[in-house]
Formats: structure tokens, C-alpha cells, sequence
């Protein structure tokens, strides 16, 4: 996402500096639906009040790279992206890529599967837009437009996952440890709660309070198999995306694929997932991922209550 140049006439680069807000509103990327609303929510914190936003980044890539300029090119997708990497820009705004990672498995979701997740921290919400109008960025980004199929970029703020009062198994002693050949996953599920056909806070309630009860049940299978919590996300709304609204993103870290496995089909889980997880959501998808890099946990330990 970046702002491109428009035809119409504009101050003098020396006279003012573009309105990260105003120069995105508005804005068209060939990979993805801007939400005005999600653009002004993000500019809408006085400076006093802003804060850390997280977003999660869902990426689907081009077999073949697709230059906007018409440049010939052999590149794939995957690879014009890994040019993108706009890891200088980033660090000069405070910003900071707390997890990336392949997708392996693609277990629920409509649409082509998606290739990588990433999380970027960003210090404030309007750090974000602001760089959207960085000639340097601007540099990087033209490898993502050419990359990029498809994109959900999600503003997220953690909140507090539910506590576990029992006692956790030694990494080494759960029925599938990691090993060279099946080493950590993390379980990314983007969730929209089921509102029954109607947008009122007590649809809501009820699909969560349906989540809150299967995941308490999930708890008892997951944790012997040595789950742990990388993070849990609200959205606060998609910026980047196709028009549906998402609700929560939930990254669960598993020991190995065979422990998240071994939890998907036991039996007990699967009942409790039919009477309460099925009925609390609307939609879903659940992506299991190979990190490369997951520093999400400590990106906002201490940062909320629980």
C-alpha cells in the first residue's frame, strides 16, 4: 500500500507536507479493496492518545512478478516481494516485524490459499500513514505491487488470552516434541463472529460467549500437547482487504504440526467445535505456518491486563 501521484495540482513539497490521512483516503492498490473508514479511523488518534497498532499481513502472490512500469522480468511473485522488504524505512519510523512466516497448510478459508502471514508493530497508528507518503517507501513498494495477487492487511491490538490454572507438560515429554523434521508451527486463525444476521452487540455476545466455551473445552486437549499463546488480536478494522470484516486474529504455537494435528481430530475437541466454535463464526480461515521470524510474544507482553 502506498500513495501514488495524482494530476492535480498540489503545494509545493517545500510548503507543506502531505496529509498522511487525506493523500490515503481514496487510494486504489491492484491487490487489494482500501477501506476509507479503516484509513480514517487510523489518522483519527490526537497524538496523546495514540499508540502501538499491530498489523497482520495475509499474502497471496503472483506466479509471475507483474511491474506496473511494464518492465520485462523473470521474477516470480514470491521473489519481487522478497525485494520489498522495506526493512530500513521501518526501522527509521520505530516500526518492527515481529513475525513472518510460509503458510504450509491452508485448513479452512474460501479462495486460493494464502503464502505468508507477517505482523509489523508500528509505534502509533498514524506512523503507518505517514509512511504511506515516504518517497523511500514508495522506492520499495512498486516490487510489492508487482508481487502481490492478493493482501489482508488487518489493524489488530492485543488483548489478554484466557489464563490456564494447570500445569504445563515439558516441551520434550508432549506425544509429538519438535524435531528436525517437524519443528514449531504457529496456527493463525482470522475469525469473524457470527452476529445471526443481525449487527447488534447481543448477536455478538452470544457467538462469543459460543467461542469462550469451546475454547475453554480446546484448552484441556491443547495444552498437554504443549500449545502456547503467541498472541491474540482485535481487530480494529482492515485496511487492506475484500470487503469482509474480521473480527479477531489468533496466533496459537504448537510444538509441531503432528501436535496441532493430533488436537484438530480429537474427538471430544470435535464434538465441543461442532456445538460451539461452528455456531460462533461466520467465517474463518485457519492457516498453519512455519516461522521465520516470531517475536510476537514479547511485542506486547506487558501491554495488557490478564
Amino acid at each position: 500500500m502506498t500513495v501514488e501521484p495524482t494530476t492535480e495540482s498540489t503545494p509545493a513539497a517545500s510548503d507543506t507536507a502531505p496529509d498522511p490521512v487525506a493523500a490515503t483516503t481514496g487510494l486504489t492498490v491492484r491487490y487489494g479493496t482500501v477501506d476509507p473508514d479503516a484509513v480514517e479511523m487510523l489518522g483519527s488518534f490526537p497524538p496523546e492518545q495514540d499508540g502501538p497498532v499491530w498489523m497482520v499481513n495475509l499474502m497471496r502472490y503472483r506466479d509471475r512478478a507483474d511491474y506496473a512500469d511494464g518492465r520485462d522480468t523473470e521474477l516470480t511473485g514470491r521473489e519481487a516481494d522478497d525485494l520489498y522488504a522495506p526493512l530500513d524505512v521501518l526501522a527509521d519510523i520505530g516500526a518492527q516485524v515481529v513475525f513472518f512466516g510460509d503458510v504450509t497448510d491452508q485448513l479452512l478459508g474460501d479462495g486460493p490459499p494464502w503464502d505468508r502471514v507477517a505482523v509489523v508493530k508500528y509505534p502509533t497508528h498514524r506512523s503507518f500513514l505517514e509512511m504511506q507518503t515516504r518517497e523511500d517507501f514508495s522506492a520499495h513498494h512498486v516490487h510489492k505491487d508487482a508481487g502481490m495477487e492478493a493482501t489482508f492487511i488487518i489493524a489488530g491490538q492485543p488483548f489478554a488470552p484466557p489464563t490456564w490454572d494447570g500445569e504445563r507438560p515439558d516441551p520434550d515429554r508432549v506425544p509429538h516434541p519438535s524435531t528436525d523434521e517437524d519443528g514449531p508451527v504457529v496456527v493463525v486463525h482470522v475469525v469473524a463472529f457470527d452476529r445471526d444476521s443481525a449487527d447488534t452487540p447481543e448477536a455478538l455476545a452470544t457467538s462469543i460467549a459460543h467461542m469462550d466455551a469451546y475454547q475453554a473445552h480446546a484448552a484441556t486437549v491443547a495444552v498437554p500437547h504443549g500449545v502456547s499463546i503467541d498472541g491474540w488480536f482485535r481487530a480494529e478494522a482492515t485496511v487492506v482487504g475484500d470487503g469482509r470484516r474480521w473480527d479477531q486474529v489468533r496466533f496459537n504455537r504448537f510444538p509441531s504440526r503432528a501436535a496441532f494435528m493430533a488436537v484438530v481430530f480429537d474427538p471430544s475437541r470435535l464434538e465441543v467445535q461442532h456445538e460451539h466454535r461452528e455456531v460462533a463464526m461466520s467465517d474463518t480461515y485457519t492457516l498453519i505456518v512455519r516461522p521465520q521470524i516470531d517475536t510476537l510474544p514479547a511485542s506486547w507482553e506487558g501491554l495488557v491486563d490478564g
